[in-house]
């Protein structure tokens, strides 16, 4: 046992040998809160049946035995190899089971300690991610009461005294529906209560209580389509796919499709067949605002879709949960956490937009599904696709060096040609103009061509908000948020100031917090306030603005997209949630307002983003008959990202990023982690960042191993939600030593007082 259980118990150890294993049983509980364990308990004789892998059990923990709900990682027995690790007469029992039938199968936890090793995070806190909190809390059920008849009673009803309706309600409680709760039998037989409550204090009639499920989301049916006619790029790719499928083997397909070139139609083909087989498909997409649209796609080639995002409540998740692990559906789709969908018997997985920062999550487990989605298709041995216009350059690295095999499609379906894209250099219409804006004057005129003609328009600006900086023109001052080390953003909507990264609120700042100058300026583009210019240079023109302020309530997202789709709206403008993946065939004209928002900001994946945005925002327009054109607006037009992706080159944009990349071992030439320390007293947090990186060097040194070390220092983020940050990047080429590193560290570090600090293996954000 470890010395951290030790400490756990009061006894000392008691001598031990083998032969008290042989009627010995244990459990090896991992729990989501600190301590994380896993700890070792023993089973009593009479929940020996019910304990098993995957369950959640409630233990005595500590000196106090105050009771905890962990979940059983494992079941110790003679014979198994921890068996002698373990001192039976030390551990304490198993105080109840909570769960009737394992939360996870035995794949989803074999998944589990792959996530928890990999990316350095608590088993339990792990599970709970997997496991939704809907199907752990048995969301959208109720307890029923349920009669049967008594077994002797059914076998000779004769042999009993009753009247004609009590006899009645006996034979039809044996007819073949034999699962009758109180009111529905009376209702069916025509009777009040009165003569079943009598037939059950007899004795005749039985009753139990069940926790029932509750159906609380259907997924509406879609008109029927038949299968499109693939072209000779899409059937390369799919019999490349289906004799992995055939073969039941695993592969890891990159489908670099530029887009509008048919790649959802190489699944869905894909998954037909898988389908066939009488197996389940997981298709995960990036964003929210593309479920609606995938899920109509699927449910009008397949019976039985499930979808799982966010803006499920608990009772529809679970429900849906459940529904996946009966084996009721054959296509799961959502977002980043679909890919723990219980499937019985998974087939295949799908990734598409596989590029996307939102399949990384940003708090722990800080798992990415991409990586997730491999060690699933590998240990289940289904094949997983990845698809993009924009591949990540670890994908495209993978399959360069046969890790991936790579299906190409370079040609829009029906050989529509890709948009031409132009670039507006921003500096030329700036030119000193006391008033700036954000529609150049070409950007307007093409807005007005293509309005006039009966097209659409896209409009993509990546920052919300009415004006992104609050300042006073007297003394400079800035208004920042008091929690973070950000400036506030101005919402005309509802007449306030907030902090996009805190959520901090306080009403519409007018007075300057310094000097008290009432000139207060606001300035820097959001879409709050395009919508505004849009809005006053085509006043009759129907508008719709989409991002996380105007999309947060259920259905919101479906309906904006419906009214864009059947022509309600002419201008659709917002964040990234509309570049990528939607399929409008009537937009004509796509206008990038300000390329540059991520282009320089402190992150040597700020290029790769930046072209992938302008990218896929452009590929959506141009999927018509009527083709489509596309205008960047930058400072930048020079700019290697802007070039090339006004090229829809992907391949030089890679050629030309990849070098720099190996030059500094970043990835996918080497792995890193970022560790970030953070304390409401800043000269803890910087007292920690320092210890920690001296544990980190000392165990490097004991292990023997090359890892690099920057920092510690101040976060581009100094300040964020109250708390002053350090951070600090470990780099490593050797696979997995980063974690040996970090486990070996931990070992030494010494916690110091209200001082948080975190591991995030493979960082997206390095804000």
């Amino acid at each position: 046992m470890t010395d951290q259980q030790n400490s756990l118990f009061e006894t000392e150890p008691q001598p031990w040998n083998l032969d008290d294993l042989d009627d010995f049983l244990a459990a090896r509980i991992a729990f989501a809160d600190p301590p994380f364990g896993p700890y070792d308990y023993s089973i009593p004789a009479d929940l020996e049946a019910h304990v098993k892998k995957g369950v959640r059990v409630t233990v005595p923990l500590g000196r106090g035995n105050r009771n905890m709900t962990g979940y059983c990682i494992d079941v110790i027995g003679p014979g198994h190899e921890a068996a002698k690790t373990v001192n039976p007469k030390r551990l304490k029992p198993i105080s109840r089971v909570v769960d009737a039938t394992p939360l996870l199968n035995e794949s989803l936890l074999k998944l589990a300690h792959q996530i928890s090793e990999y990316y350095l995070s608590p088993l339990g806190t792990v599970i709970e991610t997997v496991v939704p909190v809907g199907a752990r809390d048995n969301s959208g059920t109720r307890e029923m009461l349920f009669l049967s008849v008594e077994p002797e009673v059914a076998k000779d009803l004769d042999a009993v005294k009753l009247t004609k309706l009590q006899r009645r309600i006996l034979e039809t409680m044996l007819g073949p529906n034999q699962d009758w709760t109180p009111g529905e039998l009376a209702e069916t037989v025509g009777c009040t209560q009165g003569p079943i409550s009598l037939l059950r204090r007899k004795g005749h009639i039985l009753s139990a209580t069940r926790r029932v499920q509750q159906k609380t989301h259907e997924i509406p049916s879609e008109k029927r389509m038949s299968d499109l006619q693939l072209n000779a790029e899409q059937q390369t790719a799919l019999d490349a796919i289906s004799k992995s499928v055939d073969a039941e083997e695993h592969r890891t397909f990159l489908v670099r499709g530029v887009t509008g070139s048919g790649k959802t139609e190489v699944y869905i083909r894909a998954i037909q067949q898988v389908v066939e087989y009488g197996r389940q498909a997981i298709v995960l997409v990036p964003e929210i605002s593309l479920t609606p649209q995938t899920r109509r796609r699927f449910r009008a080639r397949f019976d039985r879709v499930a979808v799982l995002h966010s803006h499920l409540t608990s009772a529809q998740r679970a429900w849906h949960w459940k529904q996946i692990a009966q084996g009721n559906v054959q296509v799961v789709i959502g977002a980043r956490s679909a890919v723990f969908a219980p499937t019985p018997r998974l087939g295949l997985i799908v990734l598409d937009e596989e590029h996307d920062g939102s399949f990384k999550q940003d708090n722990t487990p800080r798992y990415h599904a991409r990586e997730v989605a491999q060690w699933r298709a590998g240990s289940e041995k289904v094949p997983l696709l990845l698809g993009s216009a924009t591949p990540s350059l670890e994908s495209w690295h993978r399959a360069h060096n046969g890790q991936y095999d790579l299906l190409s499609l370079k040609k829009r379906v029906l050989d529509l040609p890709l948009p031409d894209v132009a670039t507006i250099d921003l500096r030329d219409d700036f030119g000193g103009k006391k008033r700036f804006s954000p529609i150049s004057q070409k950007l307007r005129s093409e807005m007005n061509a293509a309005l006039a003609d009966g097209g659409q328009v896209i409009l993509l600006l990546n920052r919300r908000g009415f004006s992104t900086r609050i300042q006073c023109p007297a003394c400079g001052k800035v208004e920042y948020c008091p929690d973070c080390s950000i400036p506030l953003t101005h919402h005309a909507a509802g007449n306030k100031a907030v902090c996009h990264y805190c959520n901090y609120e306080v009403p519409e700042i007018r007075k300057c917090s310094d000097c008290g100058n009432t000139a207060v300026r606001f300035s820097g583009l959001g879409t709050q306030r395009l919508e505004v210019e849009v809005a006053k240079l085509f006043p009759q023109v129907p508008i719709m603005r989409m991002d996380t302020d105007t999309m947060r309530k259920p259905g919101s997202h479906e309906k904006a997209l419906s009214q864009f789709r059947e022509g309600e709206t002419k201008i659709l403008l917002g964040t990234q949630m509309i570049a990528k993946g939607l399929d409008f065939p009537n937009v004509t004209l796509v206008g990038v307002v300000n390329a540059d928002t991520s282009l320089h900001l402190p992150d040597f994946r700020s290029a790769e983003r930046t072209f992938g945005l302008v990218t896929q925002v452009a590929g959506r327009t141009g999927r018509g008959e009527r083709g489509g054109r596309v205008l960047v607006q930058t400072f930048s037009p020079d700019n290697p990202a802007i070039v090339c992706a006004t090229r829809h080159d992907y391949v030089a944009f890679a050629e030309g990023e990849l070098p720099g990349r190996a030059e500094f071992h970043y990835p996918p030439f080497g792995q890193q982690a970022r560790i970030v320390v953070r304390s409401v007293v800043q000269a803890k947090a910087e007292q920690m960042a320092d210890h920690i990186a001296e544990c980190l060097l000392a165990a490097t040194d004991e292990l023997g191993l090359q890892l690099s070390l920057l920092g510690p220092s101040v976060a581009p983020l100094e300040k964020l939600r109250g708390n002053y940050r350090y951070h600090m990047l470990l780099g490593a080429v050797e696979d997995r030593a980063i974690q040996q590193v970090v486990t070996r560290a931990r070992k030494s570090i010494k916690e110091i007082d209200d001082v948080q600090w975190i591991v995030d293996v493979d960082p997206y954000n390095m804000i």
